[in-house]
């Protein structure tokens, strides 16, 4: 376990989970220990992976202190065994051809980019980076990203470091700038919502990692569900943990987020019985 600003970056050994991890993967751990009442697992973007270790494969999650779980996480200490499941979801889509991409994530959103940005340059995308969290103490990796991009811009609320304001102030000038057909986001929803409409209006492809409530991750609990259009034009409520986290931009309807749209696919039919 260490420290990064605002936020606790925890190290677990879980051999056949990093073997089997792409980037915008995910795991589920389970938080408070046995004897624990907080029955809800607790989902995390993974970080980093290492194959090898002296216990086996490692890898990494990012998380703030928000409630009763995350504080217990944050006493965890080397040793202490966690009931962790993944990889979980369906990883990011990456580019048949090098393309043109930028990274957008906002405060600690930006902990599955880095992977991700390892996987596009090997593949011969460029990568430039748009980095954006309320102030600098809550942004995550800008060193990290600073070597692994070819340029990186920073944005904060309170204009503490970098640019004040928001990243898609910025977003519309970095897309220009690198004539970037692909938009990769993670963040939270109003972000993601707002990445995605900037994407579409200057003609790029855009892919979302979501936030939504993950309880058990693995498409059973069914509190993750949001409304998505599909290829045929119908919209759906899908569920996060297996049917994304990762979404096409342009397919979520991000304004009716937490609702079931009454034009979905299976919606109760209005004064029927």
């Amino acid at each position: 376990m260490r420290r990064a600003g605002d936020y606790f970056v925890l190290t677990l050994t879980a051999p056949g989970i990093p073997e089997l991890a792409r980037p915008g993967h995910f795991v589920a751990l389970g938080v408070g220990g046995v004897t624990s009442a907080n029955l809800l697992r607790r989902a995390f973007s993974i970080y980093t992976v290492q194959s090898r270790g002296v216990y086996g494969g490692t890898l990494e999650v990012v998380f703030a202190v928000h409630g009763a779980g995350t504080e217990w996480m944050s006493g965890l200490h080397r040793g202490q065994q966690v009931d962790i499941v993944g990889p979980l979801g369906k990883p990011f889509l990456l580019p048949k051809n090098p393309v043109p991409c930028v990274l957008v994530a906002g405060g600690y959103g930006s902990a599955p980019m880095f992977m991700l940005a390892d996987a596009l340059r090997a593949r011969g995308c460029r990568v430039d980076v748009v980095f954006g969290a309320a102030t600098e103490s809550k942004l995550f990796g800008v060193l990290e990203a600073k070597r692994v991009a070819a340029s990186i811009t920073i944005t904060t609320d309170d204009g503490s470091v970098g640019e004040k304001g928001r990243v898609t102030d910025v977003l519309p000038s970095v897309i220009k700038r690198t004539d970037a057909d692909v938009v990769y986001a993670c963040g939270p929803m109003a972000m993601l919502r707002e990445v995605a409409r900037v994407a579409a209006e200057h003609g790029a492809y855009s892919q979302c990692a979501v936030e939504e409530s993950m309880a058990c991750g693995i498409g059973v609990c069914m509190t993750c569900v949001l409304p998505v259009i599909g290829q045929d034009g119908i919209t759906r409520m899908l569920r996060s943990c297996v049917d994304g986290p990762i979404f096409r931009g342009d397919r979520v309807r991000w304004d009716d987020v937490d609702t079931i749209p009454d034009d979905v696919y299976g919606a109760p039919v209005k004064g029927g019985h």
